[in-house]
């Protein structure tokens, strides 16, 4: 079942309506956490945004994909000075929100069905609450407003509409980044090739990382044309070339799991037990033919993967 959300972004409405996505740090800069920005590790595939900019509603969207970790968007600039520069990014199909709607002329219909705690708008005066980021919704308010505006999501939002969308802003944060690494005046060429081909999981990566690993940890199958090289700290979110290319930092894993570890829908403990997400359905391990392997006991992890691996607990692993 969807979940709705209101999002306050007037700093970066621009950028993050024309690139197709939201973006927050993970954390305050005094390093506590922040339920807005945690709100984007809530938000799934299939619920509903409504995107409030300049005391307008403008735009609405549907989450195409889980949030992953990214750097900081360089189309911010200035705006994003005040923020860490890691953060949350979250994939989003933004349709226009017919001619655009002002919560406030409507207060009066609406207040009662704002939240009483985090709420978008101040209940007393309807303004916009610039402390909130993303915030959840009730439905009829979310419905509410679309009557109001007179939108009709099946027009927007055909069956299916953000399949192919999904995965999209995760692909050009891996070009950005490839893009980056070519700048790099301080590299050589062969260093930038060097650290593009560990990407794919190609090159001196792979072979880096099979000096320490032998086989799948859940499969068992140990033949290198049926492994894939995979970071454990997504090659996006490495911060520099060491990390990249680091063998510790990738483990082989047959296609069916690392599609899952990517995504976060399994992790691993430090011991070797396998963690997996409450986002992927029991039957589908079993139709993968995981169900026995994700209950085993597997080899515990050597200490120079332990730091990456809980990378990848906080940060990829969907709760």
């Amino acid at each position: 079942m969807a979940r709705y959300w209101w999002v306050n972004h007037k700093q970066t409405s621009r950028e993050e309506i024309r690139g197709g996505y939201l973006w927050s740090p993970k954390l305050k800069r005094d390093g506590s956490s922040n339920l807005f920005y945690s709100n984007m590790r809530r938000a799934e595939p299939g619920d509903y945004v409504l995107s409030y900019a300049g005391t307008y509603i403008k735009y609405v969207g549907q989450v195409c994909d889980f949030a992953f970790s990214r750097i900081k968007p360089d189309e911010f600039g200035p705006a994003g000075d005040a923020w860490d520069n890691e953060g949350w990014m979250l994939p989003i199909l933004w349709r226009p929100f017919g001619e655009g709607l002002h919560p406030k002329s409507h207060f009066n219909r609406i207040r009662d069905l704002l939240p009483a705690k985090y709420s978008p708008l101040s209940l007393t005066t309807g303004n916009g609450n610039q402390a909130v980021y993303l915030a959840e919704i009730d439905e009829q308010l979310f419905l509410t407003l679309l009557g109001i505006g007179q939108v009709s999501l099946d027009e927007l939002f055909g069956p299916g509409s953000f399949a192919v969308y999904s995965g999209l802003q995760m692909e050009l944060t891996d070009e950005e980044v490839q893009e980056k690494i070519s700048r790099d005046i301080a590299l050589s060429s062969t260093e930038k090739l060097r650290q593009i081909n560990a990407r794919r999981g190609q090159g001196a990566f792979r072979e880096n990382v099979m000096r320490h690993e032998m086989s799948c940890r859940l499969t068992g199958i140990s033949s290198p044309r049926l492994l894939i090289a995979s970071h454990i700290k997504p090659w996006r979110s490495c911060a520099d070339g060491f990390e990249r290319l680091d063998g510790n930092n990738g483990l082989l894993l047959s296609p069916n799991v690392d599609l899952l570890f990517d995504k976060g829908l399994i992790s691993f403990w430090n011991d070797g037990r396998v963690i997996v997400s409450a986002h992927i359905d029991s039957s589908d391990i079993v139709r993968l033919g995981l169900e026995t392997a994700v209950s085993k006991e597997h080899a515990a992890f050597r200490d120079e993967q332990l730091p990456y691996l809980d990378y990848h607990r906080k940060n990829v692993f969907l709760v």
